[in-house]
C-alpha cells in the first residue's frame, strides 16, 4: 500500500540553508527546533495518558512491556527499558527492549534490520510476549516493517500493541495493527530524514514518561523519592540512606544502618524504622499492601 513520503523525510525550509549559516546560527535553528518537539510532546499528552493507563493495567495483571524498534527508536527503547532495574528495582524482565539487528546494532548500524519482516515477528517469539504483555513499537517514520511485522504477530499472539511515531499521517494504515498510537508531530528535521533530531528527542521525552508514570503507579516511587532504587555503587548508596533519612525522620547514621540492615532496600529499611519492626515483619507488611510504601506506613 502506497503510503507517501513520511512528514519526517520532509525539508524543513528553517534550516534549507544550513550549511552556509554560522555555527551561531545552527544552534539557534536547533534549539528552536527541539522546543517544537517539546511542544509535540505536549500535544500528544491525551494518547500518552492512554497508554500509560493500559501499561499500568498490564503491570498490575502480572503482564510485561516490550518495545521494540529499529535504529534510533529501538536504542531509545533498550535505553529506556534497561534503566529501571537499578531506578525502580523492577524485574529484568518487566520492562524489555528489542532492537532490529540484535545487541550489535546498539553500537553499529546494520544494514537492513529495519526491513526485515521476518526478523520482527521472529521477535515476538524469541523473547516469549504471550497474551496480557503489552508491546509497543516505536518508529519514527511508521514505516519500519521491522516493527509492523512485530506489532502484527504480538496481537496475533493476545498482546495489546501501540505505537510511537512521529508521522501522524501513519496513522490510518497502521490502526488494524495496533490498540492505540501516540503520534507526536514533530514536523521535517533540520537534517532531512535524520530522525536521531527531533523525533528522537520527543520520543524520549515519551518513553520517559511511560515507565516513570507507570513504575510511580504501581508503588515504586513514594512523593518524589525513589524509594525502590537498587543502590549498587557510592552514589546510589548515598541516595538511598538520604531517602531512608527524609522518609523516616532519622539520622544519616541510622539511616546507613538501616539500609544494612533491610539488605540494601531502601522501602524495607523505611519500613522497619517507622513500624518499629524486624526485616520480617517489614516484609511481610509490605507485601499485605502490594509493595505501596505510603499505605503501608500510613
Amino acid at each position: 500500500m502506497q503510503k507517501g513520503i513520511p512528514l519526517t523525510e520532509g525539508i524543513n525550509p528553517a534550516s534549507r540553508d544550513l550549511d552556509i549559516k554560522s555555527i551561531a546560527e545552527i544552534i539557534e535553528i536547533m534549539n528552536s527546533e527541539d522546543r517544537r518537539a517539546v511542544e509535540a510532546v505536549y500535544q500528544a499528552r491525551n494518547q500518552i495518558e492512554r497508554a500509560v493507563e493500559v501499561v499500568v493495567g498490564t503491570f498490575n495483571n502480572g503482564g510485561r512491556l516490550f518495545y521494540i524498534g529499529a535504529g534510533t527508536s529501538g536504542r531509545l527503547g533498550v535505553l529506556d527499558a534497561s534503566e529501571c532495574p537499578p531506578t525502580f528495582s523492577a524485574l529484568p524482565e518487566m520492562v524489555q527492549g528489542i532492537i532490529a539487528g540484535g545487541d550489535i546494532a546498539l553500537r553499529k548500524a546494520v544494514e537492513g534490520a529495519e526491513d526485515d519482516e521476518e526478523a520482527g515477528r521472529q521477535a515476538i517469539h524469541e523473547n516469549g510476549v504471550r497474551q496480557g504483555d503489552m508491546v509497543i513499537g516505536i518508529s519514527a517514520s511508521g514505516l519500519a516493517a521491522f516493527v509492523s511485522s512485530a506489532l502484527e504477530e504480538a496481537m496475533m499472539v493476545g498482546a495489546t500493541t501501540w505505537l510511537i511515531t512521529c508521522n501522524k499521517n501513519i496513522e490510518p494504515f497502521v490502526e488494524s495493527m495496533v490498540d492505540g498510537i501516540i503520534a507526536i508531530d514533530t514536523g521535517a528535521e533540520v537534517i532531512a530524514g535524520s530522525t536521531r533530531l527531533k523525533a528522537g528527542t520527543a520520543t524520549k521525552l515519551v518513553l520517559n514518561m511511560i515507565t516513570t508514570i507507570s513504575m510511580v503507579k504501581t508503588g515504586k516511587v513514594y512523593g518524589n523519592l525513589m524509594v525502590d532504587v537498587t543502590p549498587t555503587n557510592k552514589k546510589l548508596k548515598e541516595r538511598a540512606v538520604r531517602i531512608i533519612s527524609e522518609v523516616a525522620q532519622c539520622g544519616m547514621d541510622e539511616a546507613a544502618e538501616l539500609l544494612v540492615e533491610s539488605g540494601n532496600i531502601p522501602k524495607m529499611a523505611i519500613v522497619m524504622k517507622i513500624k518499629g519492626v524486624e526485616r520480617i515483619d517489614a516484609e511481610k507488611l509490605l507485601a499485605e499492601h502490594k509493595g505501596i510504601l505510603r499505605e503501608t506506613i500510613k
